[in-house]
């Protein structure tokens, strides 16, 4: 991502990114291009792409984001969303104008799709920084447009706070559509990344586009150059240039004939229910609890080809699906009888936090939803000329644990099965990088001792009228002294409120029956181990003994994790299922 010309006070990477609809080719050649949404720099408009060019930061300089909303067309007027929006929901509720907004809003009979101006706020996922810049759900922005609505509200409940606090700390002003975040970059080095995060409207704003890669380097967490495979991309390479160290986001996706971007308009598409909606139920009419999407797309790619040479690569693999759980793998046939015998190994060198404390040896990887994997390669014994297929053996539902093929039918072989193609040729130059098996990763220090233990729950919750439909509505709580779950929604009091510098033991409880990914913003925690319901545990699987951001919750069974938070302010953490996140599965928490 292009950096923007000019200097602050202290030693700033500055950058402006806007937001933009455009088209792009993702379909197969011959095959009508896709209109997306994308970031890019608002100087440079040939770098607005889905997914975004990734911002490349250095551990102690900070970066300074002026994150634009330009969801207008050339006369200056908004622009309305690409899929449904469902308005029954809790959502950021423009039309409801300041008294309203963030809110349910209240109907008497089924409404259709929102079509008003498009509310966003980014949040750099796994970013360690103040609550100004976090990008917190409820401080989200309307573009700059000329034909705003009268009486909608053009900014969220804590837009005008957390301004008012970012400009008296940094004196940088905010402008109509837009806001400006600064990141500290002082957390190990690792494999970040953006999103779009405004509430009840993620799961769209993301599925059109809004997602793209943020690499913190350098440190005392980090190794040296030409320790790991490389090089990395970096601005003004040159035309052909060969890169050994590729980040690749990975997403399911579905089009329509002419190629635009295809999401369910109703709940039939869940579940086969057709009503009643309002008044007579309270179903949401257009939300679906899960989506999994018919097509995989790497990088903005449907099933995309990659050349390799015969030597170690590093993948930074990101999981940016909305539902779907990822089990990849590399195999010689993408057809073969899953589950496929793996044609080469994967070797994880780390995951959201940066490294793990030594390299682990995997034959697949599941990934959840904004998980990140990071791993070395190596094609070296592979014959020149062969070609080899990334694979994913996770199923076209909700995952709920267990083996492919044994415990739940994979992913269609034909379809979402397949991710993309990499062909093995000659090497161009000598690989000088250490084989993983003799990698020293560096030193990795444990979190204190927890002084309290938090209980909490994930549950969901059919409806009140309709017994036999759901889920309606996720959500997360507490326990009471009975280990009786207590949901809440988004909205009730704040039960999590760490002190300053705490550290504590989150212990969370999943009654519901699909695995959930866990994000808790502001902190990389250490996951201790899983307590079963015959209270056996099992700890930590190897590759997750390093700092997360994101964790697999089971069915049945509490997920013990262990979080420092430093930082004063409001943050929130939720399940990273788009569409669960988008209705109620998500909560506020206060450090301080």
């Amino acid at each position: 991502m292009p950096r923007s010309p000019g200097a602050v006070s202290d030693r700033v990477d500055l950058y402006t990114i806007g937001v933009r609809q455009f088209r792009q080719r993702i379909l197969p050649p011959g095959l009508p291009a896709t209109t997306v949404w994308g970031y890019g720099s608002a100087r440079h408009p040939r770098t607005f792409h889905y997914p975004a060019f990734t911002i490349e930061a250095r551990s102690g300089t900070p970066v300074r984001v002026r994150w634009q909303n330009q969801l207008r067309d050339r006369g200056g007027r908004y622009l309305p969303h690409l899929l449904p929006v469902d308005p029954t929901l809790h959502w950021a509720n423009p039309p409801g104008g300041i008294p309203a907004r963030d809110s349910r809003p209240a109907f008497r009979s089924t409404p259709g799709p929102y079509t008003g101006p498009v509310p966003i706020v980014t949040h750099l996922h796994g970013g360690r920084n103040t609550e100004e810049s976090d990008g917190y759900t409820e401080a989200w922005y309307l573009p700059d447009a000329l034909d705003l609505p009268a009486g909608y509200a053009a900014v969220g409940s804590y837009y005008e706070e957390f301004k008012s606090k970012f400009e008296d700390l940094f004196g940088d002003a905010w402008g109509r559509g837009d806001a400006v975040y600064q990141y500290t970059n002082e957390g190990r080095a690792s494999t970040l990344w953006f999103h779009d995060h405004a509430l009840g409207i993620t799961r769209l704003n993301v599925y059109a586009g809004l997602v793209g890669f943020y690499l913190l380097r350098g440190g005392p967490a980090d190794l040296p150059e030409g320790v790991l495979p490389g090089p990395a991309p970096r601005p003004g390479d040159p035309p052909g240039r060969k890169y050994h160290e590729i980040p690749i986001v990975i997403q399911d996706r579905s089009f329509h004939a002419d190629g635009s971007l295809s999401y369910p308009s109703g709940r039939v598409a869940f579940d086969g229910f057709k009503g009643p909606y309002i008044p007579d139920s309270d179903i949401p009419p257009i939300w679906n609890p899960e989506f999994f999407g018919n097509t995989m797309v790497a990088n903005g790619r449907t099933w995309p080809l990659l050349h390799v040479e015969a030597r170690r690569y590093r993948f930074r693999f990101l999981n940016g699906c909305n539902s779907r759980y990822l089990i990849l793998k590399i195999v010689t046939h993408p057809l073969a009888r899953r589950p496929a015998h793996p044609a080469l190994p994967f070797w994880q060198i780390g995951s959201e936090g940066g490294f793990l404390p030594a390299p682990v040896q995997r034959d697949h990887l599941l990934i959840a939803p904004a998980e990140r994997v990071d791993v070395v390669v190596d094609f070296a014994s592979v014959p020149v000329g062969t070609g080899l297929y990334l694979i994913n053996e996770g199923p076209d539902t909700a995952f709920r644990g267990g083996t492919a093929g044994t415990d739940f039918p994979p992913a269609d072989p034909a379809t979402t099965g397949q991710v993309m193609k990499l062909v093995v040729g000659a090497p161009t130059a000598r690989d000088t990088s250490v084989p993983p098996a003799q990698l020293s990763l560096p030193a990795f220090e444990p979190l204190e001792e927890a002084g309290r233990v938090r209980r909490l729950s994930l549950s969901e919750q059919n409806s009140d009228s309709l017994p036999h439909i759901g889920p309606r509505q996720l959500l997360l709580g507490t326990l009471d002294r009975n280990g009786v779950a207590v949901p809440l929604r988004w909205d009730d009091p704040v039960t999590e409120n760490p002190a300053v510098g705490a550290t504590e033991i989150w212990e969370i409880h999943n009654f519901t029956k699909d695995a959930h990914p866990i994000h808790i913003h502001e902190t990389q925690f250490q996951l201790l181990d899983r307590l079963r319901a015959d209270r056996t545990v099992r700890p930590a699987e190897p590759w997750e003994r390093g700092f997360k951001d994101t964790v697999v919750a089971y069915p049945g069974v509490a997920t013990r994790l262990k979080a420092t938070f430093d930082r004063p302010g409001r943050y929130v953490w939720h399940c990273h299922m788009l569409e669960h996140e988008d209705n109620e599965m998500m909560r506020p928490y206060d450090v301080g």
